[in-house]
């Protein structure tokens, strides 16, 4: 059997299993939406996005992983201790993370008096770390299924445990957010489909070598993961007390709007090897530069149509799945429809600046966007949901400038091998 059809059927099979991952995200939303008060909901919501912000951020880990194991699985050998050491010196980090997010004024920064929710977040980061590791490995040595069953787990876990808790009469913060935490130990039950996949006495390589290869490709995915999953956590360190409870509806619309970026890494896996092509000659590199170009135009034209669709319908239909108590303007969901759709487009420019191997570009790149939407959001005037839609709205535009113009400039002297 050639290996294409095998490729395509493991990606269609992690596809779907990604897909149905995503889909139990969007009932649990709605679920504590309705049980919470809109109070609650924007703690909830400020710790949705500080865990699902770390486990982007712990992304590479999983690439990083994958890699080794790849390496391995071609030689026929078993992955080496290398794996380990990349699970436990991001767990490290996280852990020191954690301890930041449990200090009292930090803590009650984001999550109020909840000193028991910052402690669960914290669990759930490390959680991550580990999980990323068993899915590299599992899939660099092309363990299709128990990959993609990790993958449906992980959510399927969160979505049992909310629900049951939920009709227990449990819905609570602590309870609810246990439950979302829960989902990142789902590892524990696929934990042995991986031991015999490591070889823990070859494949040692130097802790600072690791430690400082790991701390770029976990800072550039962080950088990412903060205007894309961690903004809520963001947005709600520089809330004032005068605020009020004013958070809760935009955050539900922002994390709503930001779950199909989730589905993007696929596409972005796939960019990198076509651009990789085309980049072999002249006329592949013109032709390239042509569909970038016209890219970036058509997600700008997108982004303005999506931007009038949300500001005519996104406030009925928020208030239609989340309830009555929810309510946002439209500017701000026409800002979040615009962000949403340009962030996506960066991510794909981003990708291209992978495929090229400059990998400093794409740190620059989403530093810029990090820090934007960091400084619009600390210097601009008026009150917090204004200055919270504004940094998402400048950064990711900004962003979409800066990527278009970095592949861009790319000119026949930037040649990429193209892959054997």
């Amino acid at each position: 059997m050639s290996a294409a059809p095998v490729a395509g059927r493991s990606l269609g099979t992690v596809g779907i299993a990604t897909l149905v991952a995503a889909g139990l995200g969007y009932p649990l939303l709605i679920v504590t939406a309705r049980v919470l008060s809109p109070a609650d909901a924007e703690v909830f919501l400020t710790f949705w996005g500080l865990v699902f912000g770390a486990g982007s951020a712990m992304a590479p880990i999983e690439q990083e992983v994958s890699r080794q194991a790849a390496l391995a699985d071609v030689a026929g050998r078993r992955t080496g201790f290398g794996a380990v050491q990349v699970v436990a010196v991001c767990a490290v980090g996280v852990v020191l993370l954690g301890l930041v997010v449990m200090l009292p004024p930090v803590g009650s920064r984001l999550f109020g008096s909840g000193g028991a929710i910052a402690a669960v977040a914290a669990a759930g980061a490390i959680g991550f770390a580990f999980q990323f590791g068993l899915r590299g490995l599992l899939m660099g040595h092309h363990r299709v299924k128990p990959y993609s069953g990790l993958v449906v787990a992980e959510a399927l876990v969160r979505a049992v445990l909310l629900g049951g808790f939920v009709l227990a009469g449990l819905n609570g913060l602590v309870p609810l957010t246990v439950a979302v935490a829960a989902g990142s130990f789902a590892w524990l039950v696929f934990a042995w489909r991986g031991r015999s996949l490591l070889d823990l006495r070859s494949g040692r390589e130097p802790w600072g070598v690791i430690a400082r290869r790991m701390f770029v490709l976990v800072l550039s995915a962080g950088l990412t993961a903060s205007v894309l999953t961690g903004y809520p956590a963001i947005v709600k360190l520089f809330k004032a007390p005068t605020d009020g409870d004013t958070l809760s509806a935009l955050f539900l619309t922002l994390t709503v709007a930001r779950l199909p970026l989730l589905l993007l890494s696929p596409v972005q896996a796939m960019a990198v090897p076509a651009v990789v092509r085309l980049s072999a000659d002249a006329d592949g590199r013109r032709r390239l530069r042509a569909l970038l170009a016209k890219g970036a135009a058509v997600a700008v034209g997108v982004a303005a149509v999506g931007a009038a669709l949300g500001a005519l319908l996104g406030p009925w239909a928020v208030r239609l799945i989340f309830g009555s108590k929810y309510s946002v303007g439209s500017w701000a969901v026409a800002g979040l429809v615009w962000s949403s759709i340009v962030l996506g487009a960066v991510m794909l420019l981003a990708a291209v600046l992978v495929a090229r191997k400059q990998g400093n570009a794409v740190l620059l790149l989403w530093a810029l966007v990090a820090a934007l939407s960091v400084l619009v959001l600390w210097l601009s005037p008026g009150e917090i949901t204004v200055r919270a839609v504004l940094g998402l709205v400048v950064a990711p535009t900004a962003g979409l400038a800066v990527g278009a113009w970095l592949v861009l400039r790319e000119r026949a002297g930037g040649v990429v091998e193209p892959s054997r």
